[in-house]
C-alpha cells in the first residue's frame, strides 16, 4: 500500500525564522466534521537550510568602497579542510570588497529568488564570505547584520543565520572584540525600545553563534552582561519579536550544559511561565513566544512545581497528529501533536500519524510565522535528511513527494519544480 503524507518544508536557516504550524482542519473524507485537525496523512515539516544563494548582482559589482579596511590574515587557519567556495576557483583573484551594508542588503534582496541548490551563490554573498576570513572583516559583517537587517523582512533572521553559518568560525580574539563592541547588559536592552530591529538582530546573532560554537567558546560568549541582556529582553515591555529571538538565543546557549545551569539559576522559568500564557494568543507573534516558552519549560528550564504540559493535555478528540516517531532530530512538536516549529539551522521534517491510499483527500494548515515553508504529500519512501538540503534530497527532492512552496511560488514534484502563481 502506498502511504501518502502531508509535508511542510521550512527554511529559517537560522535561528531565527522558525515555523509554527497549526493543523486546524479536518480531512472531510475521513471525518466529515470540523475540528479533527490532524487527520491529514503522513506529515512532513522541513526546514530548508538551503543556503538560499542567488545570481550575481551586476550593479553591486560596480560599487567599490575603499573605506572598508583590509585586515591582516589570521595567524591560525580557519578551516584547512574547507573546500573552495563555488564561484571562485583556487587560482582566481579575490573579489573586490564593497560596502558591507550594501552587500548585506543585496543578499537579503536576491536570496528569495533562489530555487536550485546548484545555482551560483550571489556575488554579494561570496564577497561577504571572503571579507569574513579576517577578524576585522568578520566583525564588520556581524555589525552590519545587526545594523541594517529590517525588522519587517520575513527573511531577515534567516539571512543572519545563513551568512554567519557559512562564514569561517570566528577566532577567540574576534569573539572577545565583538563582546567589547556590543557591550551588552540589561540597560542596553532597554535602550532604543521603540526600534526593536537592532535588538532582534542582536539576539539572532547571539543565538547563531551559541549554536555554531557550542562548548567552551559558547560558555565564554555567555558573559554576565549578555545573559542579563537576553533576560531583560524577555520582559513584557519588549517587542514580541525581540522576546522570541532572545528566548531562542537562550535555548541555543543551553545546548552547552554549563550554560544551561547558569541560565536555569537565573530564575528564567518564572519569566517563561508568564509568557507561556501566550501559547493560544490570537496575535500570532505572541503565540510564537508562548509556544517557545512552553517548549522550554517542558524540555530545558523545568520548574519543580509545574506539571509538564504533555501530562495534562487532552488528546481524546484528536484523530491524527504529527508523528513524534517519524520526525527528524531538531523539530519542536507541541504536546497535543498539532503544532510544530523549527529553530535549528538544518532541514527538519515530520509526517502525520494518518495515511491514505485511495480517494480524494485534503487537509488545511495554519501558518503562524512568515518565512520559507513547503507543504504537500509524501510517501513513506520520502526520506528526511536534515544534514543536506531538502531541495536536493529531502521531501521535495525525490520521486516520492509532491508539495508547494508559497514563498518561492513553486510546485515541486519528482525532484523538479515549476513556477506557480495563484490567481
Amino acid at each position: 500500500m502506498i502511504v501518502f503524507g502531508w509535508a511542510v518544508f521550512l527554511v529559517s536557516r537560522s535561528l531565527g525564522q522558525g515555523l509554527l504550524l497549526t493543523l486546524e482542519e479536518h480531512i472531510a473524507h475521513f471525518l466529515g466534521t470540523r475540528g479533527a485537525t490532524a487527520t491529514m496523512g503522513n506529515s512532513c515539516i522541513c526546514r530548508d537550510d538551503s543556503g538560499a544563494e542567488d545570481s550575481v548582482d551586476n550593479q553591486q559589482q560596480q560599487a567599490e568602497n575603499s573605506a572598508v579596511p583590509t585586515a591582516d590574515t589570521r595567524n591560525q587557519p580557519r578551516d584547512p579542510v574547507r573546500p573552495p567556495r563555488r564561484g571562485r576557483g583556487p587560482h582566481e583573484p579575490r573579489r573586490k570588497k564593497q560596502n558591507v551594508d550594501g552587500l548585506v542588503l543585496d543578499t537579503l534582496a536576491v536570496i528569495r529568488t533562489l530555487v536550485d541548490n546548484d545555482q551560483e551563490p550571489p556575488y554579494s554573498m561570496i564577497t561577504l564570505h571572503e571579507m569574513a576570513e579576517t577578524d576585522e572583516g568578520w566583525l564588520d559583517v556581524v555589525q552590519s547584520l545587526i545594523r541594517v537587517i529590517p525588522l519587517e523582512d520575513p527573511l531577515g533572521p534567516a539571512v543572519i543565520t545563513l551568512l554567519l553559518d557559512e562564514c569561517p568560525l570566528p577566532t577567540k580574539d574576534a569573539l572577545q572584540k565583538l563582546t567589547e563592541i556590543l557591550n551588552l547588559n540589561g540597560e542596553v536592552a532597554c535602550q532604543d525600545s521603540g526600534h526593536p530591529a537592532k535588538h532582534r538582530n542582536t539576539s539572532a546573532v547571539l543565538g547563531c553563534l551559541a549554536e555554531k560554537l557550542a562548548g567552551p567558546a559558547s560558555i565564554g560568549l555567555l558573559s554576565p552582561g549578555i545573559l542579563e541582556y537576553l533576560l531583560q529582553c524577555l520582559k513584557l515591555q519588549s517587542h514580541p519579536t525581540v522576546m522570541l529571538f532572545a528566548l531562542i538565543a537562550l535555548e541555543k546557549f543551553a545546548q552547552t550544559s554549563e550554560n544551561k545551569l547558569t541560565i536555569s539559576e537565573s530564575s528564567i522559568s518564572d519569566r517563561l511561565i508568564t509568557l507561556e500564557s501566550w501559547a493560544d494568543d490570537p496575535d500570532y507573534l505572541k503565540r510564537q513566544v508562548g509556544f517557545c516558552a512552553q517548549w522550554s519549560l517542558d524540555n530545558l528550564f523545568l520548574k519543580d512545581s509545574r506539571q509538564l504540559t504533555y501530562e495534562k493535555v487532552d488528546l481524546n478528540s484528536i484523530r491524527a497528529m504529527l508523528n513524534s516517531n517519524d520526525v527528524s532530530e531538531y523539530l519542536k512538536i507541541s504536546p497535543h501533536g498539532l503544532e510544530a516549529r523549527c529553530d535549528a539551522s538544518s532541514f527538519e521534517s515530520v509526517r502525520c500519524t494518518f495515511c491514505v491510499d485511495a480517494g480524494v483527500w485534503y487537509y488545511e494548515v495554519t501558518v503562524i510565522t512568515s518565512g520559507v515553508m513547503q507543504i504537500g504529500w509524501a510517501t513513506r519512501d520520502s526520506k528526511f535528511l536534515n544534514h543536506v538540503s531538502t531541495l536536493e534530497n529531502g521531501v521535495n527532492g525525490d520521486n516520492s513527494s509532491f508539495l508547494a512552496s508559497g514563498w518561492r511560488t513553486q510546485i515541486f514534484q519528482m525532484g523538479l519544480h515549476n513556477d506557480h502563481f495563484s490567481g
